[in-house]
């Protein structure tokens, strides 16, 4: 059987990538394919632990150091139990968030940590998504809207505006660094536009 398809969301945080990675599996669903809709940290049980060990609390709560492990074991464990099972009965995974997400927040925002970001990656994980859809948009925007949801998850939100500029210019970076893999998607727009706009940039 082919391998299925991987296909990653980032942006910062409000972004509405959540909401459009639950789009483009709707959309694929509705073309007859087998979907795994899934989010990181968290897909797998115990990736879901740990989600409320780096998510919830202090912000000062874990180093960078500390996160950048506890995000590559919950990768880790999300990718034996779930993103690889699915792969490989040729199904199509969407993730909301994937090792992006830590190259920004533990390997350039809160830290200079992106060598072993990667040297991490390579060792435990292994893979890439063959298409990142990257949401872009006014950091001022995702903030207040990231904040205005209080469902206990926000950790990184209250690490300010000035993290969320840092994180939207390293996102932008990265999608230069990998042009092949990554489309960058103007999310300052009506969420059916959005979606509209990722279907047409499909492989």
């Amino acid at each position: 059987m082919p391998r299925g398809q991987f296909y990653s969301f980032e942006g910062i945080d409000g972004s509405g990538k959540s909401t459009q990675a639950k789009r483009l599996a709707d959309l694929l669903r509705a073309r007859g394919r087998d979907v795994v809709l899934t989010r990181e940290p968290g897909g797998s049980q115990g990736a879901e632990d740990i989600r409320r060990l780096v998510l919830e609390g202090d912000p000062e709560r874990w180093s960078a150091e500390t996160e950048l492990l506890l995000f590559t074991a919950a990768r880790r464990d999300h990718l034996e139990r779930t993103i690889l099972p699915a792969l490989d009965r040729g199904a199509v995974v969407v993730c909301d968030r994937f090792a992006d997400s830590t190259r920004m927040y533990q390997g350039l925002s809160r830290g200079d940590l992106r060598g072993t970001v990667d040297a991490l990656h390579g060792m435990m994980i292994g893979i890439e998504p063959d298409r990142t859809f990257l949401i872009d948009m006014d950091p001022s925007k995702g903030l207040a809207r990231a904040l205005s949801r209080r469902g206990g998850e926000e950790r990184f939100e209250t690490f300010g505006m000035e993290l969320q500029m840092r994180m939207r210019d390293g996102f932008r970076d990265l999608a230069r660094e990998f042009p092949d893999r990554i489309v960058v998607i103007d999310g300052d727009r009506a969420p059916a536009d959005v979606a509209a706009a990722v279907a047409a940039a499909l492989p």
